[in-house]
């Protein structure tokens, strides 16, 4: 997992643990955000996903994390920002 240092002082102001980023990483939907990045984030099927390799009860307590997206360079896929999400993702 490659940050920038853009993205390590996001995730420390926002509360966002190394855990979650690992998993919505790994299994977040992508969608290409028409300015050279990537866009991950939790949908439904990521959330089961996660659920299957974490288990019930870790995904309880994870939940409130889950609501997150991270913004990946389309380049070299370091993690350029990130953030807490309140609206929907633009999928075009």
């Amino acid at each position: 997992m490659q940050l920038s240092t853009h993205a390590k002082a996001r995730s420390q102001q926002r509360g966002i643990p190394p855990l979650v980023v690992k998993l919505v990483q790994a299994h977040g939907a992508r969608e290409y955000d028409h300015q050279g990045g990537v866009i991950c984030y939790v949908d439904k099927r990521a959330r089961r996903s996660i659920e299957k390799e974490v288990g019930t009860q870790v995904m309880r307590r994870l939940d409130g994390l889950m609501d997150v997206y991270l913004v990946e360079s389309a380049i070299d896929g370091a993690i350029v920002t990130m953030g807490h999400r309140h609206k929907r993702i633009n999928r075009n």
